[in-house]
């Protein structure tokens, strides 16, 4: 039996100036990455989780469907610390300051993609300063149906865990737990080669063990191909008006931010694949 693996948290072009994947082509086909998640890796679903938005959610559907893919609808939203309504400018250097922190979330049925779609709606319409941020108080309106990880670095567990406060992040944990019930929010664990990520996994693992919250592995995947961080690379300096040239510019530190075949996922978390 071949290795079977889903990617579950993904950008494309629609994450504006930072994903590096199209959807359709220039001859208006499903692009280059159906052709791999399809034939090649002979995925059975692949999900799309732009930052902030839905802008490509029709697209990718069809073109997933034209690829004989189950599409998963999702987005990468930002919530506000506190109240979506806080719109202060808040200071990032101390532990509670922060203007969002990052969380996946999955559609898993139609109920789940219109509550999305309330949810990234309430961003832009009543929460939107910088980010379009949503909070607690509209996830827990509108949970039913939706899957949530726990995000990336800038998730709130994440973050917590990097600060060194596994209380708090375990209170965030239990939190979207309670939200969004326990069969729908897991722990979201990913391994980009980053220094900060590796230091946290044994803490996410610990979690996971002590909330009964499981794991899921996932790449926060921004290119296509190995050799297509260069390209993410351009499109980070031209959003944040940066020469290639400047070392104190954001860039990614690694070049794993692509789309990996499910033998490279497992043997990267056997953990998540016996859990």
């Amino acid at each position: 039996m071949a290795a079977e693996f889903v990617h579950l948290h993904n950008h494309t072009e629609y994450s504006l100036l930072d994903g590096a994947c199209r959807l359709i082509d220039d001859k208006g086909n499903p692009s280059e990455l159906f052709n791999l998640i399809a034939k090649e890796y002979k995925m059975p679903a692949l999900a799309i989780t732009d930052h902030g938005n839905m802008y490509g959610a029709m697209e990718f559907y069809w073109a997933a469907k034209q690829s004989g893919i189950k599409p998963i609808i999702g987005c990468e939203v930002y919530v506000a610390p506190k109240s979506r309504f806080d719109k202060k400018n808040i200071n990032r250097t101390t532990e509670d300051n922060v203007n969002y922190h990052h969380l996946t979330l999955l559609a898993k049925d139609f109920e789940g993609y219109q509550n999305l779609m309330r949810i990234v709606s309430a961003g832009f319409t009543e929460g939107f300063y910088y980010k379009p941020r949503v909070d607690k108080e509209v996830l827990k309106k509108y949970g039913r149906g939706l899957i949530a990880l726990s995000g990336c670095l800038a998730g709130e567990v994440a973050s917590a865990l990097l600060k060194g406060n596994n209380e708090k992040a375990q209170n965030a944990a239990i939190e979207y737990r309670d939200i969004f019930s326990k069969d729908n929010f897991y722990i979201e664990i990913m391994d980009n080669g980053l220094e900060n990520q590796k230091k946290i996994i044994p803490n996410l693992i610990e979690l996971s063990k002590n909330t009964a919250i499981p794991l899921v592995a996932t790449n926060d995947c921004h290119f296509l191909k190995k050799e297509d961080a260069e390209i993410h690379d351009i499109l980070l300096c031209i959003g944040t008006g940066k020469m290639l040239n400047d070392t104190k510019r954001l860039h990614f530190d690694s070049d794993l931010f692509y789309y990996r075949s499910a033998e490279d996922m497992i043997k990267t978390f056997p953990l998540c694949l016996k859990r």
